[in-house]
């Protein structure tokens, strides 16, 4: 395959795996903007452990969608260890995305219900850019294909070039 190709073939898998990220992240952002509005507005609990437990819902909602809609032609082999680095880097997430919240409300005092719900998605999107990388980088790993070493890294470029041609 060319370079141009296998260039497009790459940009291709990675439009197809944004978008379906971003269907099960969009999905996840309604029922965590759901879960935070229904809670902040019915109970007692302050802005910011409103947010926590909206979040900790969504988190459990977009590992569904992701194992099984965006990454569910990945590796399944290691469930354990994928769900134990989908919650450490789901908590870092949580960690940003909740941080931001707390300085708007706690250190600039913006704590009105549209103020709130513009830095919790101000912070849902910060820590969306963290997570896409995280999950697709260490959590959903790719197969390997079938009778693969691994090799050390080199450019898509360098990878799909014949041998002969490389330079090096």
């Amino acid at each position: 395959m060319s370079e141009r190709g296998a260039l497009r073939v790459r940009l291709d898998r990675l439009v197809r795996e944004v978008v379906k990220f971003g269907a099960v992240g969009g999905a996840g952002l309604l029922v965590n903007l759901l879960v935070f509005n229904l809670v902040r507005h019915t109970t007692t609990l302050p802005v910011v452990r409103a947010s926590i437990l909206a979040t900790v819902v969504a988190i459990a909602f977009n590992y569904v969608g992701f194992r099984y809609f965006t990454y569910r032609d990945r590796d399944k082999s290691r469930r354990t260890k994928e769900l134990t680095l989908f919650l450490v880097f789901s908590v870092v997430g949580l960690v940003i995305e909740n941080g931001v919240l707390y300085a708007a409300t706690y250190g600039f005092g913006w704590d009105s219900p549209l103020q709130s719900n513009v830095f919790k998605f101000l912070g849902i999107g910060i820590a969306t850019l963290f997570r896409f990388w995280s999950y697709r980088t260490w959590v959903f790993r790719a197969r390997p294909a079938a009778g693969a070493l691994e090799l050390p890294e080199e450019s898509f470029l360098e990878r799909d070039r014949p041998r002969s041609d490389r330079v090096g």
